[in-house]
């Protein structure tokens, strides 16, 4: 991409058979997120490209002047409870082969979402060489870690949609916009509803700073079977010109 220049944006499909996105204020029952924030995008976009992990380096290279993301939802949002038995590591200390030995387990409700598909939005203009470099691993079907959707047993798979050209534009009447929206991003009153369709909105952090502490949260709007939504936005929204003229709106 040209230095400091919008003018181009990845696209690239991730799905699994369930993901988890803990809802932080949930405790002993977890609950998961509908999407993924957009610190776990950084996360999945981090694993991809071979971000270290490390005192949570990867997190410093995401900020909002340089990571442009945004989400798409393909599948219905469809949510499970499966029972999963936690044993203490801490107190139950067995060294080698032996997991069969501890006695001590917890049973938890987690909550999962089932089949979730979506489509990740990515435009880079910083200088990290390894986020340079994910369009060739998209494009190869490679990953330098394994990806996964909120926990590390919801292994994820990929496709590249592929690289686009991008456009901002400006609009003072209601735009139908296929990503999910950050509600500071609209107007007031400026959510078109429709009463055929599934609204939902969420309280998310969209920023992480390396201690893990949330620098920014927003109310994400989105529809649960992935049909766009009518708003009115503040800053104007972003054309994609790909296979279909897709519009959206970054998270941040």
């Amino acid at each position: 991409m040209e230095e400091n220049v919008l003018n181009k944006i990845i696209v690239f499909d991730v799905w699994a058979e369930y993901a988890h996105f803990r809802k932080f204020y949930t405790t002993t029952s977890p609950l998961t997120f509908s999407v993924p924030p957009r610190t776990a995008i950084c996360g999945l976009i981090g694993a991809i490209a071979g971000l270290s992990k490390a005192e949570n380096e990867y997190l410093k290279y995401f900020p909002f002047e340089e990571a442009k993301i945004g989400l798409r939802i393909l599948n219905p949002i469809k949510n499970t409870i499966v029972a999963q038995n936690l044993i203490n590591t801490k107190k139950n200390k067995v060294k080698g082969p032996g997991m069969n030995l501890i006695t001590q387990r917890t049973q938890i409700r987690f909550e999962f979402l089932k089949s979730p598909k979506y489509r990740i939005y990515f435009a880079y203009i910083g200088k990290n060489e390894k986020l340079l470099e994910l369009k060739n691993l998209l494009m190869q079907h490679k990953s330098v870690y394994t990806p996964v959707l909120g926990l590390s047993e919801n292994i994820a798979n990929f496709s590249f949609v592929g690289e686009f050209e991008i456009e901002q534009k400006n609009s003072c009447d209601f735009v139908s916009i296929n990503s999910v929206i950050p509600l500071g991003q609209t107007t007031e009153n400026g959510i078109l509803f429709d009463y055929n369709a599934e609204y939902f909105s969420e309280r998310q952090p969209l920023m992480l700073n390396i201690e893990r502490v949330a620098e920014k949260y927003d109310d994400i709007i989105f529809e649960r079977n992935g049909r766009p939504v009518e708003v009115k936005t503040k800053n104007g929204y972003f054309e994609i010109y790909g296979k279909e003229k897709e519009k959206i709106v970054f998270i941040e």
